[in-house]
């Protein structure tokens, strides 16, 4: 496993670079989609990092601010090219996203809509589930290590439908494997290692002032909004509707929607959502602003707390704890999965699609962009006949 970053040659940037520009081309399903195209890609066919390194970064993206499958790419960029694979990496996923929310939203704003895709989302859909559940086996099978391990991870699953706050259910779990492996030294102390947190907040720049609209007060809003983020992409749009549609009025209901659609229906991070509201409110400036901004923190967050995660895993009460919250992060990415497959499997055709799509993978391990095609070319079969 390594501990220090590659030195950033050319030859591993340009790596770094066409491998998450593929990805982020492909990576339809939202974030528990994104971690297990990346682990199928990066892990098991490229093996860049061992699984136990991967769960690790999982884990320290749960207690950073910031969209997490947008930080799992600055992570293994980092791993991989030193800092500037941190920002080739990132930049790389991000890419084909805005450049197609771009065009989606210059079509909603000169023609008031966007251009229907539902039969691409209908064939992708399906076959993304297998991937994810591959992901979920050789991660569960690094991250359960014992009966408590289990039944953190069940809890973290039965909690999250129960609608516990994931902060609570990551940190929670953390803490009570920390405890219960180390209960002896919290009852009679003695000297230990240094505990070397991960960042829990993020940074709080100034609000924008006022109501009215101006480039500035976008970028500070989506800086903010960025740095305080936790969890997926779909936290996010409860953000923006609590500052730009109530607090600002800047947009309307309906616009989010839309804006929260387009980025639901394109392939790479949801919130890329911040781009298409960005377009509507200050143009081409204002969407590279809005994405610049809202993604600021997390390029900062990942830089401060990658070197931490070798660190604590050699400390005795920091690894008990990171084992707890990749654990229960499992637990709560199979809940997503739940929601994901009922979202998915809707008719015989969608069912049929996904074993296909499960026999390919599990038993010609086929890449994960071949997957995405033929659940594509599905779909485009289903709007055609």
């Amino acid at each position: 496993m390594p501990i220090a970053p590659h030195r950033p040659t050319l030859a591993r940037l340009t790596e770094v670079g066409l491998a998450f520009l593929r990805i982020g081309a492909t990576a339809f399903g939202g974030p528990a989609a994104h971690i297990a195209i990346m682990r199928h890609e990066l892990v098991e066919r490229r093996a860049w990092i061992d699984e136990q390194h991967f769960l690790d970064l999982l884990g320290a993206t749960n207690l950073i601010p910031g969209p997490n499958s947008s930080e799992m790419t600055m992570h293994i960029g980092y791993l991989r090219a030193g800092l500037l694979g941190l920002i080739v990496g990132g930049l790389a996923f991000l890419v084909p996203a805005v450049v197609i929310v771009l065009g989606l939203a210059w079509a909603y704003v000169e023609y008031g809509t966007t251009p229907a895709v539902e039969w691409l989302l209908y064939g992708i859909k399906p076959v993304i589930i297998p991937l994810i559940l591959a992901a979920l086996w050789g991660l569960g099978r690094k991250a359960v290590t014992g009966v408590l391990t289990g039944v953190l991870g069940l809890l973290a699953l039965v909690l999250y439908f129960a609608g516990v706050n994931f902060v609570i259910l990551l940190l929670g779990s953390g803490l009570i494997l920390m405890l219960a492996r180390n209960g002896r030294r919290f009852v009679r102390p003695r000297r230990t290692l240094a505990l070397a947190p991960l960042p829990l907040l993020g940074w709080l720049p100034a609000a924008a002032g006022g109501t009215g609209y101006s480039l500035g007060a976008l970028f500070l809003t989506m800086l903010k909004i960025g740095a305080l983020l936790y969890g997926s992409g779909y936290v996010l749009f409860a953000f923006l509707q609590a500052d730009l549609v109530e607090r600002y009025g800047w947009i309307t209901e309906q616009q989010l929607i839309d804006a929260i659609a387009v980025g639901q229906m394109t392939p790479g991070p949801l919130s890329t959502s911040a781009t298409f509201i960005g377009y509507i409110l200050g143009g081409v400036p204002g969407a590279l602003l809005a994405t610049l901004a809202f993604y600021l923190p997390a390029f900062a967050a990942v830089a401060i707390s990658n070197p931490l995660i070798p660190r604590i895993r050699h400390s005795t009460l920091a690894s008990a704890l990171l084992d707890g919250v990749n654990v229960a992060a499992l637990g709560m990415m199979a809940a997503v999965t739940w929601e994901l497959a009922r979202a998915a499997y809707i008719d015989l055709f969608t069912v049929v699609v996904g074993l296909i799509a499960a026999l390919l993978l599990f038993r010609y391990r086929i890449n994960s962009l071949w997957l995405v095609v033929f659940g594509a070319l599905m779909g485009l079969l289903s709007a055609v006949v």
